[in-house]
């Protein structure tokens, strides 16, 4: 069974930014990981403050959302949601389909 896509709308005039945007995206999933694999709260806070900040700024709801959740879980210690949050910014990034307008 193949997951289903998610659409994101996207303004026209960020198209030539949003390659460069995605690509930092799954960087970041790398960087996420082996911040939970090394037990670095701070860097985990850090990382989801930053994409806190930037997933509205180009339309990206749910990256903010889950910048957020990152950030709390990391200044709560929860490894576990930290997981579950980081799988679910994978599995969303994989899934993402833009459309411009």
């Amino acid at each position: 069974m193949t997951a289903q896509p998610i659409a994101v709308t996207v303004a026209k005039d960020l198209e030539d930014l949003i390659p460069t945007f995605m690509k930092n995206r799954s960087k970041e999933v790398e960087a996420l990981r082996a911040a939970l694999a090394a037990g670095n709260m701070e860097q985990l806070r850090q990382l989801g403050h930053r994409m806190k900040g930037v997933g509205n700024s180009y339309g990206f709801e749910l990256v903010s959302t889950l910048g957020k959740q990152i950030e709390d879980g990391a200044k709560a210690g929860d490894r576990a949601g930290l997981e579950a949050r980081i799988a679910e910014y994978a599995d969303y990034l994989a899934r993402v389909q833009i459309v411009y307008e």
